[in-house]
Order: structure tokens, then C-alpha cells, then sequence
């Protein structure tokens, strides 16, 4: 069994606090992890450089988590070892009154990645089934209708060349309690702060129960989720890391063919 298969949801499995301390990968030296961690960035990076030059395949990596998640570390960690020309990130606000004049795709579908880049949505398309459904901006009916819509954009995605994988990326309430206590005890964290965290916490069990009706609707194999165990960052990491080599290599990238033309050119 790879590693992907490990955490992918089983159908039905509601989200559960009880889950987010797991950690099947970690070994019991945290340093260790950290080089194996550190090994495969660099493998990634390596993988992505080839994905740049063939310029033909494209990838989207989807986090989603709730507030303190980790969603910034895991890019910093994991992805920040690739060439700056071949990536790009973009964290989804809340929409502007233009954007809200458009579908709820409409401004996510520019920002999906080109041929031979990597492009990381830090929240992403999901928000609008997300926080939409917790404070009731839409209903039932409506969230059916884009859960819908979100399969048929993915799908769209994967047949014109996009490989596509989404992190869930699963904290219990209490961890969360822990990190934003944590913000609020080091001044130089305040800026991490922000006080409707504490609103949207209060909705928590509300967010877990939107999360799995989300993530059951939409975990296809042209666009499969992964529940990663979040409440060690280590153990994210790591199987962030190893999902994303696993997906990379599986994609059999290869350098464009040498150039004959170039073979006897002398440099003068």
C-alpha cells in the first residue's frame, strides 16, 4: 500500500476530532522525520524542475484546514525548496463585489496552474460549500448544485492535463485552543491574530460536519482528497510530502528530447 492510499477518506467517515493526533508515518525521533521531510522537498523540487521544462502537465494542490491548521507551514516546508518560476500561490479571500457578480468559479478558474507549473490554493473554490453553508448564505439545495459544479471544474481540469490533489488538513478543537493561545502569548505572532478566529471556532462542530459532507462529495480519482492528521506538524509534513512525491512520480515526467540541432554548436 503507498502512502496516498493511507489517507484517503473512507466514504461516509465523518470528520472526528478523535483522528487529528494520529500519526502512522512519524518515527519516534522527531529529528529523523524532519530529514525525511527535508530529503523529499528536495525531490520535489527536483521533480517540479522536470514538470517546468516539459511543459506539458500541470498540478493543483488544494489545502483547506481550519483557521491555524497549518496550511502556510506545510507550503513553507514542503514546496519551498521549488524554484520560484514554477510555482505560485494564491490564498482565496473572501470575494470582491465584482467577483461576486461572476459564478463561484469564475475567479478560481483563473488562477488555476499553466503548462509546467504547480499552483497552491491556500483555501480555495471549497469555501463557497464551506463557510457559505455554516452561516447559512446558501442552503441545501444550492450546496448540492456546487458540490456538483465542483466535480464537473476538476474534471475539466484533469482531462485538459491538470493532476489535482486537495489536503484536508484535520486539527482537533483543543490543538487549535493551543495555537491560538500561542499567537496571543508571543507579540510577534499578533499579526497571525485575527479575532473572528474566535467566532468562527465557536461554529466548530458546524465546520466538521460541512467538512465531511464536502469532502465525500468530492473525493473522485481525478481529483482525490487526503485527510492528513494535522495536530503534529511533523507528521503533516510528512504526509504531505510523501503524497505529493508519490503523485509526481506517478506522473513519469521526463525532459524534453536533446535537440540535434544544438549537438555540434560551438561556443566562441
Amino acid at each position: 500500500m503507498n502512502v496516498s492510499t493511507q489517507f484517503r477518506p473512507k466514504k461516509s467517515n465523518k470528520i472526528s476530532d478523535g483522528d487529528a493526533g494520529d500519526k502512522p508515518l512519524s518515527s519516534s525521533d522527531k529529528a529523523t522525520d524532519k530529514q525525511e521531510v527535508d530529503a523529499m522537498a528536495q525531490k520535489i523540487a527536483d521533480l517540479q524542475n522536470i514538470l517546468y521544462a516539459a511543459h506539458d502537465r500541470k498540478l493543483l494542490v488544494v489545502f483547506q484546514g481550519m483557521d491555524t491548521s497549518g496550511k502556510d507551514g506545510a507550503v513553507k516546508d514542503v514546496l519551498g525548496r521549488i524554484n520560484p518560476s514554477g510555482i505560485r500561490g494564491v490564498a482565496f479571500k473572501a470575494p470582491t463585489a465584482f467577483e461576486k457578480d461572476h459564478d463561484f468559479l469564475w475567479r478560481v478558474h483563473q488562477q488555476t496552474p499553466a503548462s509546467g507549473q504547480i499552483a497552491v490554493f491556500n483555501r480555495s473554490h471549497y469555501e463557497d460549500v464551506l463557510i457559505a453553508r455554516v452561516h447559512d448564505w446558501i442552503d441545501d439545495d444550492e450546496r448540492k448544485r456546487r458540490l456538483a459544479q465542483i466535480c464537473d471544474f476538476e474534471r475539466l481540469l484533469a482531462e485538459t492535463g491538470t493532476v489535482v490533489v486537495k489536503f484536508f488538513l484535520h486539527i482537533s478543537k483543543d490543538e487549535q485552543k493551543g495555537r491560538l493561545e500561542d499567537r496571543l502569548a508571543e507579540p510577534d505572532k499578533h499579526w497571525k491574530f485575527d479575532v473572528q478566529d474566535i467566532e468562527e471556532r465557536k461554529l466548530w462542530d458546524a465546520y466538521q460536519d460541512a467538512y465531511t459532507v464536502a469532502i465525500n462529495a468530492t473525493d473522485t480519482d481525478q481529483a482525490p482528497w487526503f485527510v492528513i492528521p494535522a495536530n503534529s506538524k511533523t507528521h503533516r509534513n510528512l504526509a504531505i510530502a510523501s503524497i505529493l512525491l508519490e503523485t509526481l512520480e506517478a506522473m513519469k515526467l521526463t525532459y524534453p528530447p536533446a535537440n540535434p540541432e544544438l549537438k555540434n554548436l560551438k561556443i566562441v
